[in-house]
């Protein structure tokens, strides 16, 4: 099946979020007094909206709605983002040399507003034909919810579409929709080696990701 679209995540991927999703949750949970356990950011890492919100809720602070914790973490990461935002290196670049090359998608585990906060300052929202939030779907990652709605909505088969992730969960997601896998490791938060063994091709970089590269590991 040849390759009929390319598709990204956002967080670790195209921005450096998530020091900054760690930093603003951890805050917000020392300002309820809750407890921040060893395991929670790699927990919370690819949940959906209603997944971390909740578990924040149930496992860190008493006394507070899912409902509250997402709606005050969610303001606090776009009054982050409107101060600046975190880009990786060549993220710009990437999109629009893969915009050109393939239709665009995009499966985050962000919440639509951020989705389209980050895109829209990025200057590359229309380069997008889909984006979708898990918090759009039933389940968030590691389940294939998220990848396969893309796909849907780019009207292509998720086997023809090629994946860029970061995460463990995120891996597994895109592998899940049976997808090819590209990952692209953040140091500070390096997947399991079961979700990165899912990967077709491991990059350094963004700067790596070509539409040569996409077409080879994709056949």
């Amino acid at each position: 099946m040849p390759l009929l679209a390319v598709v990204f995540d956002l967080d670790g991927v195209l921005i450096d979020s998530e020091p900054v999703w760690e930093e603003v949750r951890r805050g917000y949970v020392a300002d309820r007094g809750g407890r921040w356990l060893p395991d929670t950011q790699e927990r919370l890492m690819g949940m959906s909206t209603v997944e971390w919100a909740r578990y924040i809720a149930d496992d860190l602070i008493d006394g507070v709605t899912a409902e509250e914790v997402a709606y005050e973490v969610i303001d606090r990461m776009t009054q982050r983002y409107q101060e600046a935002l975190p880009l990786l290196p060549g993220a710009e670049t990437v999109v629009r040399r893969m915009a050109a090359h393939r239709p665009l998608g995009l499966s985050s585990s962000s919440p639509r507003a951020l989705i389209d906060l980050v895109l829209g300052k990025l200057g590359v929202d229309f380069l997008f034909r889909a984006t979708v939030s898990t918090e759009e779907v039933d389940r968030g990652k590691p389940a294939p919810d998220g990848y396969l709605t893309v796909a849907a909505q780019l009207e292509v088969p998720a086997r023809a579409c090629v994946a860029i992730e970061d995460s463990s969960n995120g891996l597994r997601s895109a592998h899940a929709a049976e997808m090819t896998v590209i990952a692209v490791p953040r140091p500070a938060h390096p997947p399991a080696p079961d979700a990165l063994a899912l990967a077709a091709h491991v990059a350094d970089d963004l700067d790596e990701i070509t539409p040569e590269l996409v077409e080879v590991i994709h056949k």
